[in-house]
């Protein structure tokens, strides 16, 4: 599904060795561009992606007691922690909350690494890509170079690169990689034909999901964060394309279990052949079965969030009426009430701040102050220092569902 250019690398006389000054030939890969290509979808590849897009409706209109709201919250952080870790970002979880709380509090600033405040950022970048990318009429190359901007704020080279590029090998030359993008020069008119690819309906959802993704990481057009942006672009397509409104799917958790078959599909993909060929067709089609199975297993992975988030709310509203009847309260808090909205917003933010709860709830100081004094006295919230002045409240158990659900998809491997 492309050709293979040839192209001429020149000696680096500064190189620390013999191997890294060599000069030679290289081959980077032109892709043929998407909206003239005859993508033929076999058909089990067809019936898997109906099955997909079924199974991603069911979980949108998934019962859970509280609403979808707060699954959505919790499976945008889950896909931005897992996007990240994929690109070598290692944090823990609890680190990432207190970097995310500290862009809401002017209070904190401490407790937390350079990477968790990047990964923070990602939380905050994937957010946008589904909701700035998803109220545009139509998605152009300076909304995806504004996505990368946020995504790694502190990166040198914004906007598409104008050297170039490659995957593998050394840091010296391309002569040894094991992928060599597009050159340059070709770089804006196969984002405009990737764009217009997203801008229009000629496939499924999932599948167009799938298409877009694998042709941006074979453009390659940013120097660096391709990776974030490109999965960033899966959920742009299936919110723009109406099949994820309300949830993100934890498809980077899935691609971070199985890395060997994630690059082996995307390897397929670029090295296609001729189009329209026998060998074209086998080879996009196995690419699309990849995605397709990630993409099944992070529905399947969300609906056991889905239910456990209710079965953990569930637990947490009888926690919460036992509470208060001990302490001569009528058993249910007003429906609406600061402590009721409280308890739906922990999934998104469970490591929260008096001033936090204000701002996010549109409530008082001494509203939010209560509601969280409230909650910790169930023992749903547990009251962190962090900082001199300033106390956190955690949401343990919300961690402890993230860590197992890791470890559980991390078993499917």
């Amino acid at each position: 599904m492309g050709t293979f250019l040839e192209a001429s690398w020149p000696m680096a006389w500064d190189g620390p060795s013999k191997r890294d000054r060599r000069g030679g030939r290289y081959h980077p890969y032109l892709p043929d561009r998407l909206t003239t290509s005859t993508i033929i979808v076999a058909d089990d590849v067809s019936h898997e992606a109906a099955r997909a897009e079924t199974l991603v409706r069911r979980l949108i209109a998934h019962p859970t007691g509280h609403g979808v709201d707060g699954l959505a919250r919790f499976l945008l952080r889950s896909e931005a922690i897992a996007s990240s870790r994929i690109e070598g970002l290692q944090a823990s979880p609890q680190q990432i909350a207190l970097a995310e709380l500290a862009g809401l509090d002017a209070g904190v600033s401490r407790g937390f690494t350079a990477t968790a405040a990047l990964v923070a950022n990602n939380v905050t970048a994937l957010r946008r890509a589904v909701t700035d990318l998803v109220a545009v009429s139509s998605v152009c190359t300076a909304d995806i170079v504004a996505l990368h901007t946020a995504l790694l704020p502190d990166e040198r080279h914004h906007g598409l690169r104008d050297v170039q590029n490659w995957i593998g090998g050394g840091d010296w030359h391309p002569l040894d990689a094991e992928f060599v993008p597009p050159p340059p020069e070709h770089v804006p008119a196969l984002m405009d034909d990737l764009l217009a690819y997203i801008n229009s309906a000629g496939h499924s959802a999932v599948l167009q999901a799938a298409l877009a993704h694998a042709q941006f990481e074979t453009i390659h057009p940013f120097t660096d964060g391709n990776g974030r942006v490109g999965r960033a672009l899966i959920h742009t397509v299936l919110t723009r394309r109406g099949l994820t409104p309300n949830a993100i799917l934890p498809i980077s958790l899935v691609l971070l279990t199985r890395s060997d078959a994630y690059v082996e599909g995307l390897t397929a993909y670029r090295y296609a052949g001729e189009p329209g060929s026998p060998e074209a067709h086998t080879a996009i089609n196995s690419w699309l079965r990849v995605f397709l199975g990630a993409t099944v297993t992070a529905v399947e992975q969300a609906e056991k969030f889905a239910d456990e988030l209710a079965e953990l709310h569930d637990e947490w509203v009888e926690r919460h009426r036992r509470f208060r009847e001990s302490h001569g309260l009528r058993p249910a808090p007003r429906a609406g009430s600061a402590v009721a909205r409280l308890l739906d917003l922990l999934p998104a933010a469970p490591l929260v701040t008096a001033r936090t709860v204000q701002a996010l709830l549109g409530i008082t100081h001494p509203a939010a102050r209560q509601a969280l004094e409230e909650l910790a006295g169930a023992g749903i919230l547990h009251p962190k220092q962090v900082e001199r002045n300033t106390t956190g409240y955690l949401a343990r158990e919300i961690f402890d569902l993230l860590t197992l659900t890791e470890r559980r998809l991390a078993s499917t491997r």
